[in-house]
């Protein structure tokens, strides 16, 4: 007699989906037993009526473009500006030797306190909100960028080394492909890091953003309405992590090919 399963590669996102679920339903049920006033705690429904409010009157369009805009050039920068230095440090040791204290000590120090500096020195446009998003994505980016470099088998360097391969090769062959999983790692946190740095850069000033109409719904008392762009953060995030893990996937390809090869040992 055959039973009907769901395949295993569909049962977590369908166990995912009925916890989601379960979890708005139980937050709605709470909201409305307990009384609780929208001002203070919304509940679900309130939230879907503000975030379709906001999509069918074009509210977020606006200010969505300017942050995804900021979001992706502090991004590029920070995580560009690290990966250059990460390499530098890795494969130089004088360049490490007079940098790294510098970096060791700006590290230490919480990036998002300097936001406030920052957007008095460069004004309340998009240059402040992309600058405050590359300072808090690049360490992460450049630490583990010299890590991953750091950590090839030296065995293995040896090796090209005896076979004559110059220091180009060795990093292009060995170095950078034991380095990629390490690099990515990085930016998939920079990116999050990045959208965190521009939103609050946006609650100090700004001429638009999400950030900013979050707090001027703040000052309406529009809860609801803040914890629509959250929700719209919430979506931004998963979207920018997602292409991440993408490009992940597309570049180092050889992850994939050895998970395949464990699971298939597993199996047999």
């Amino acid at each position: 007699m055959k039973t009907n399963k769901i395949p295993a590669e569909l049962a977590r996102p369908v166990k995912s989906l009925l916890l989601f679920c379960a979890l708005i339903a139980l937050w709605e049920f709470v909201i409305v037993a307990g009384n609780i006033p929208a001002y203070l705690f919304p509940s679900p429904s309130a939230i879907g009526q503000a975030f379709y409010a906001g999509l069918v009157s074009g509210l977020y369009l606006p200010h969505l473009q300017a942050s995804v805009i900021e979001i992706i050039l502090g991004f590029a920068a920070g995580a560009g500006l690290g990966f250059v230095l990460g390499v530098a440090i890795s494969l130089n040791e004088t360049v490490a030797y007079y940098l790294r204290p510098y970096v060791l000590v700006f590290q230490t120090i919480p990036k998002v306190a300097l936001a406030p500096v920052i957007v008095l020195w460069f004004g309340l446009g998009m240059e402040s909100k992309i600058v405050t998003a590359a300072i808090i994505c690049f360490f992460p980016v450049m630490v583990n960028t010299a890590t991953g470099l750091s950590s090839a088998d030296p065995e293995r360097v040896e090796l090209l080394q005896a076979m004559g391969a110059n220091r180009r090769q060795i990093f292009t062959y060995l170095r950078m492909p034991t380095a990629a999983s390490y690099i990515f790692a990085g930016l998939e946190i920079s990116v999050t890091f990045a959208l965190i740095g521009v939103i609050v850069a946006e609650f100090l000033g700004a001429e638009r953003g999400l950030g900013m109409l979050m707090q001027s719904m703040n000052f309406s008392m529009d809860v609801a309405g803040s914890f629509s762009i959250v929700l719209v953060l919430a979506v931004l995030g998963i979207l920018f992590t997602w292409l991440i893990s993408i490009a992940r996937r597309r570049i180092i390809y050889w992850e994939q090919d050895h998970r395949r090869e464990k699971a298939g040992g597993g199996a047999s």
